[in-house]
């Protein structure tokens, strides 16, 4: 397994905040001679839980702690000594699983965020092109990769050193049965363009070189096609190398990226203007909204959950991966049928006002 470098700190971290709290109770770390050392594990992830040991010194859910535990595990095992949080069959100990099960049943609801209805990317895009700006229009058009393809923000916003957007060198469309790579295509091509995918390299969850396609949507702005074209024709116009990130925009000679606070920023300002009648206020929305909008946009359209799955590259039957996703005459219809399920409204709780 790769481990990312922000995981890899905050595991340094976690080491860090564990060898203090052993050290003020005159224990050592690394547990020599200790005949239970679960006893201090519970005590460890009960002031982590609580906030007193937790970095941000508040109160942190089961999972939070239960990663903390597992961190320190894996300092053990790193330097070839046994997981203390384990039993010689490798399962959690007891007392110590019941404590983290206690923690889950307290913890409180999960806070999603919510899918948007297509409404919501209508009205984003329409602002958008009043706005006509190459800022505006990089946004709007990386909105709309992320709904179709049910993109992570990692896959489709600003590359850190944890994240593998999409690159120009990603993308394929295809002119009819002429197929066409980006980095080549001209404006004749992309104008033509009736197929788009791309390539999967190091992307999580997705299998490197794994190829997802999707056809026109039968909209002549919002769709994957033509918001893909826009974003390679922009980037082809400013002489882009084929490495460089879709999320690239020019303005002023200087390369810019899009953010996933421009996403968010942009989502929320839609559902702000549309008001509570879509079922969710705009603190419900973010980046992370886009992938759960295309894969409710699909359930309403009636496509069947492994379909689904599969497009959204959730790990599920990885075989059919291979059978299915890669098939364009099953992913040829898919955009439009995205359109047509994606007018839905979400049900409102009762903090949404009545009017």
């Amino acid at each position: 397994a790769v481990i990312v470098s922000s995981r890899a700190t905050s595991n340094d971290n976690t080491w860090k905040i564990w060898a203090d709290f052993c050290n003020d109770l005159l224990v050592n770390p690394w547990l020599t001679g200790n005949s239970d050392p679960i006893l201090l594990l519970q005590v460890f992830a009960q002031r982590y839980r609580t906030g007193q040991l937790a970095p941000r010194d508040r109160p942190v859910k089961s999972r939070t702690v239960e990663g903390a535990l597992r961190a320190v595990g894996q300092a053990f095992t790193g330097v070839g000594a046994k997981d203390p949080r384990l039993t010689a069959r490798g399962t959690t100990e007891f007392r110590l699983g019941l404590q983290l099960r206690g923690y889950a049943k307290a913890d409180p609801p999960p806070d999603r965020v919510k899918p948007v209805p297509i409404s919501v990317v209508y009205h984003a895009a329409n602002i958008a092109r009043q706005h006509g700006t190459a800022e505006s229009l990089a946004v709007i058009h990386m909105l709309c990769i992320a709904f179709f393809f049910l993109c992570r923000p990692g896959e489709y916003t600003a590359p850190t050193a944890d994240n593998a957007p999409f690159r120009l060198k990603d993308v394929t469309f295809y002119v009819g049965n002429r197929r066409v790579l980006a980095p080549t295509a001209t404006d004749d091509d992309l104008a033509r363009a009736t197929f788009v995918t791309l390539t999967f390299t190091t992307q999580k969850n997705a299998v490197r070189g794994e190829v997802i396609g999707l056809g026109l949507s039968g909209d002549p702005f919002l769709g994957p096609v033509r918001s893909t074209a826009s974003r390679v024709q922009h980037l082809l116009h400013h002489n882009a190398p084929p490495t460089t990130p879709l999320c690239t925009y020019y303005m002023a000679n200087r390369a810019h990226y899009v953010t996933p606070g421009d996403i968010s920023e942009t989502l929320k300002s839609s559902v702000r203007s549309l008001g509570p009648t879509i079922g969710f206020s705009h603190h419900d929305v973010s980046a992370r909204s886009l992938r759960a909008a295309g894969a409710m946009a699909l359930l309403c359209a009636h496509v069947d959950s492994d379909t689904i799955r599969l497009l959204g590259r959730w790990r599920s039957d990885a075989m059919l991966r291979y059978l299915t996703v890669q098939a364009q005459p099953i992913m040829r219809d898919f955009s439009a049928r995205m359109l047509q399920g994606g007018q839905y409204t979400l049900l409102p709780n009762a903090a949404i006002p009545l009017h």
